[in-house]
Parts: structure tokens; sequence; C-alpha cells
């Protein structure tokens, strides 16, 4: 009787794997943002951890999201979009064709949007830093107040993967949602733009907001608004 076994796969072998993958669909598809992880965290700012604790803290996901870790750290996610409401991803598996993920991020309410407008305007200067790729502190409290709760539930998560895997949340959805972790690391406005909160009028607000305060406390008025198509030029957007 002859028993099957699997034979080991290393880290080297993955990452290889994954390389030879990636160079073939950037022929195709030269726009991939590919996930790369450097070191041995997942996530190196503050914002980025708190996302990917946030996902370990769900009891549905307890059992289910750590599976991507391995997958992520092996470079295996070769493309990652974020945009309104959606993650869409490529993530190489045990198959010579990568699997397609995408995940559907409920959007935030208006009465929750207002109540966050409300919380940044006035604070330029760390939207500023905000734009810059840092997250202040003073802006944790959109993610550990749950008045704002910028973090989705696991029931405004939906998600689906071309992998034959019938587990609820196999590991290229895992390795996905990890990604994102990382993605945020170095553009935290991802995090508005996921969510549907329109950055750009985010930040012309505050400042609207900061002129009029100034000129008010210098006895003036005024009646500037500020056009959204100047924000970039404004802040380099």
């Amino acid at each position: 009787m002859s028993y099957g076994y699997f034979r080991y796969v290393t880290v080297a072998e993955k990452k290889a794997r994954a390389k030879k993958s990636l160079d073939k669909l950037r022929r195709k598809y030269p726009e991939l943002e590919p996930v790369t992880i450097e070191g041995r965290g997942l996530a190196k700012s503050w914002w980025g951890k708190a996302w990917n604790l946030n996902l370990e803290s769900y009891a549905d996901y307890y059992n289910r999201i750590g599976r991507g870790k391995s997958y992520v750290r092996n470079n295996a996610v070769l493309d990652l979009k974020i945009a309104k409401g959606k993650i869409e991803a490529k993530v190489q598996g045990t198959k010579t064709k990568p699997y397609e993920v995408t995940i559907e991020i409920d959007t935030i309410g208006d009465k929750k949007r207002c109540e966050i407008l409300q919380l940044c305007n006035r604070r330029i200067d760390t939207l500023e830093q905000l734009v810059e790729g840092e997250f202040s502190k003073e802006l944790e409290i959109l993610f550990t107040d749950k008045k704002y709760s910028m973090f989705p539930s696991p029931e405004e998560i939906h998600f689906d993967c071309s992998c034959p895997d019938w587990a609820l949340m196999c590991k290229h959805v895992a390795a996905a949602l990890y990604g994102v972790g990382a993605r945020l690391d170095t553009n935290p406005l991802l995090f508005f733009e996921l969510r549907d909160i329109n950055s750009r009028e985010l930040i012309r607000k505050s400042m609207e907001e900061k002129i009029e305060s100034m000129l008010k406390n210098a006895g003036r008025k005024s009646k500037r608004e500020i056009a959204e198509e100047d924000i970039p030029d404004i802040f380099g957007l």
C-alpha cells in the first residue's frame, strides 16, 4: 500500500513562485499593485497594525484570518486595488493561475459620515500629515470609538474567491485583508475612500473652517470657498 504526501515547500520557493507569476502577469497587466512585505511585521504603522488587530478581534474570523498570514508574507498578493466600498486582489495559490478575490465593504451611512466630518473639521494640520502618509494619533478616535467606527464589522464585509475552498473565509481572502493593512501603511487616505468619505471634500471643508475662524478672530469676514480642483495644488494630491 502506498501513501501520498505533500512535499514541503520552502518560503524561498513560495516567494519565487509568486515572483514568477507576477512577472508573467505584468506583461499583460502593467498596472498591477502587488503587496510586498519587508521584515516580519505585516504592517509598520500604528493604523495598519490596528486594521489587522481589528480583523483578528472578530470571533467570526478568529479561526480563519490567520490562514492568510503566510500568503501575504510570501508576497502572494500579486495585485491589490482599494476603491469605494470594494477591494479586488489577485492572490497566488498552489495553482499556476492566481485566484481572483473580491471583497465588498458596506459604505458608511450619512449620519456617521457627518459625525466623522465634524470631528475632522478645523484639524488642517492633522490632515496635512494624513496627505503626507502620516495618520496622526489625534485621529485615533476614528477607530477606537464605536461612534465613528471607521473599521468595518464582519456584517459589513462580503467576499468571494475563485478558489475551490469551501471555507467561509479562505486563505486567499484572508491574505487580501491583511494586504489592506500593509497598503494603508503608505496611503492612509484609502481608509476614507474605502468607506466612501471624500478625502478632498474633507480637506476642503477643514481649510474653509480654519480660514473662517482665523478671519473671524481678526475681525474680518470671508465668503471664500475653496474649489475642490484647487486641492491637488495645495496639498500635492
